[in-house]
């Protein structure tokens, strides 16, 4: 999640504090938006967004978007597989690109000077990815090693038993990467479609920062898209389809424990989890992102220092509030080993308890608050993390302002909004716990 990445949520240090983020909001007729900024650094960024994920793939096609990723870089009608990379490459610039269960991103950082010459090649091939036969075949064997690597990582299957555990039918709970009897199945033209339906300007954001003039940053992208469009070979009648129900699913009303034996392991894993509100209620997120920070973010939070610090019950905890477009969740992880897995989950209920009748003192307010503030510093030094964060907000939700307004949001927080945000979604008596065990 890439609100999640702790750096690139934050605008304002408090309310007192000067904006110092001043971005150009332009729309094109094509429906492209564009997200404009200059910034006195030597290099420029461009990001192209696209509020489309795996959470959009019916599930016979389930990892699509993620393929599609990797084949964008493969050549268009107009340009050779491995020819935009030799362009980047040539000029010092780097190019990446990820893809999350409610976007997909790519993106170039250049050197001013370089920029107009390297935008169009970035556009050209999102815009205009051929996908050709060979090459997809090509591109499978490596997404399916991706897979298995993915199922080598003991993080990352811990991370999946419990996304099938929290949800039983929002599409948060597959994987982006895809299950490998569905990739073994792809077919190229079925990937055709797909990036004829989703990867329209319309349902795109270009987001660019760097030291170049804001009329000319704008200009260069505008002429990009219009130079690709001229070439493009997409039909006009391919409409999104119907997607899946995408409403909340509602909170846990008991306590719901999965147990699976992971030979991989040394130690066991416990989560435990509830349901809460997502990016489409974004105003209710703010508190369940401090109590996140008050339980778990930093060797002096109440859980590590209270679990791994002081009684050493666990090697390692860590707590996020997951921030879904539809959906949250609040995400309590700890590594331990086996002999603890009582002691340990009935503290961190103890814990929840505590936000619920005791308030969170100001001391500790005052330190996630801070914390806000240093995001703030470090999320805005470079042209790609402001990119970043304007093309995930606009993509996501279609509005830049819950981005300016967080750090203010945060500062807002009292002890009596952090308990009875507590209170109203972080039950001790209901929630889903996931404990992975190693072999006896």
């Amino acid at each position: 999640m890439y609100r999640l990445l702790n750096c690139m949520t934050s605008i304002l240090v408090n309310a007192a504090t000067a904006q110092i983020n001043a971005p150009t909001v332009h729309r094109l007729p094509n429906g492209l938006t564009i997200i404009a900024e200059q910034m006195p650094v030597e290099a420029v960024n461009l990001s192209l967004w696209l509020g489309v994920g795996s959470t959009v793939e019916p599930d016979e096609i389930n990892g699509m978007a993620h393929f599609l990723e990797h084949m964008i870089f493969k050549g268009t009608r107009r340009l050779q597989s491995g020819e935009f990379e030799r362009q980047i490459e040539q000029r010092g610039a780097v190019t990446n690109a990820a893809t999350g269960q409610d976007y997909t991103y790519y993106y170039i950082t250049t050197a001013p000077q370089d920029f107009a010459a390297l935008a169009p090649f970035q556009v050209e091939v999102v815009l205009n990815a051929a996908i050709p036969d060979a090459a997809f075949e090509r591109e499978r064997a490596v997404v399916l090693e991706e897979i298995r690597r993915s199922e080598d990582n003991v993080r990352r299957r811990t991370y999946s038993r419990s996304m099938e555990a929290a949800f039983e039918r929002l599409p948060y709970r597959r994987s982006v990467l895809g299950p490998t009897e569905v990739i073994e199945q792809l077919k190229p033209q079925q990937m055709r479609d797909f990036h004829a339906t989703w990867y329209r300007p319309q349902s795109m954001t270009a987001a660019v920062v760097g030291n170049l003039p804001v009329e000319q940053l704008i200009e260069i992208v505008s002429n990009s898209f219009m130079e690709a469009e001229a070439h493009s070979v997409l039909p006009n009648d391919l409409c999104p389809p119907d997607l899946p129900n995408c409403s909340p699913e509602a909170p846990f009303e008991t306590i719901s424990r999965q147990e699976h034996v992971d030979p991989g392991l040394q130690q066991a894993r416990l989560v435990m989890m509830w349901r809460v509100p997502g990016m489409a209620d974004v105003n209710q997120t703010y508190a369940l992102d401090a109590l996140s920070s008050v339980l778990g973010q930093g060797r002096t939070s109440r859980l590590v220092r209270d679990l791994r610090e002081e009684r050493g019950l666990v090697s390692g905890i860590s707590v996020s509030n997951m921030t879904y477009t539809q959906q949250g969740l609040f995400y309590i992880s700890a590594q331990l080993p086996l002999e603890h897995l009582e002691t340990v989950e009935a503290a961190i209920l103890d814990h929840i308890h505590q936000l619920h009748t005791k308030p969170v003192a100001e001391a500790e307010i005052q330190r996630v608050r801070t914390l806000v503030a240093n995001r703030y510093v470090f999320g805005n030094e470079a042209p790609s993390e402001r990119a970043g964060l304007y093309g995930y907000y606009q993509s996501v939700l279609g509005d830049l302002a819950p981005a300016f307004s967080y750090p203010a949001q945060i500062q807002a927080l009292n002890a009596h909004s952090l308990q009875a945000a507590a209170q109203q979604y972080l039950s001790p008596e209901a929630y889903r716990a996931v404990i992975l065990k190693p072999t006896a």
